[in-house]
């Protein structure tokens, strides 16, 4: 799978992500994109059975866009597009878990942090909040009067 997809036209559905990074020495920033939409979708450095039973190419992320931070040497900004299938709905938990759980221990990058997230509309609309309100969890707290 290709995860370095420069052609790819992001859709209003996408969840966005822009990563600061900083290859390793020797490593492109392509390839250091690549692998940060790969180890954060559908990526594996092993070969699992299940991979045949379904089109991997429908929940990958994309890397489709990278660009040098100004006046920083080896620093680029990584966008990634992510499907929302790729998402447990109402979930935010699993979303982190997935586009920043694993992502940072990477040999190909001396440093990566998360700069940005777009939510789409259509994945902030699967949150149900809370189960009740502030007023039933300070009567649980018993704690009223402060945030």
């Amino acid at each position: 799978l290709t995860y370095y997809t420069p052609e790819y036209p992001t859709k209003d559905t996408d969840i966005l992500a822009a990563f600061r990074m900083t290859p390793q020495p020797g490593v492109p920033a392509e390839e250091a994109g690549a692998a940060v939409a790969a180890e954060s979708s559908t990526g594996t450095w092993t070969t699992v059975w299940t991979d045949g039973l379904t089109s991997l190419d429908r929940y990958k992320g994309r890397c489709y866009d990278i660009e040098p931070v100004a006046g920083e040497e080896n620093q680029y900004i990584a966008y990634v597009a992510y499907p929302l299938d790729l998402f447990e709905e109402g979930s935010v938990t699993n979303m982190f878990t997935s586009i920043v759980g694993n992502v940072f221990g990477f040999k190909a990058l001396r440093a990566l942090r998360l700069e940005d997230l777009r939510i789409p509309p259509a994945y902030s609309k699967t949150f149900m909040g809370p189960p009740h309100g502030i007023q039933v969890e300070r009567d649980k707290l018993n704690k009223y009067g402060r945030p």
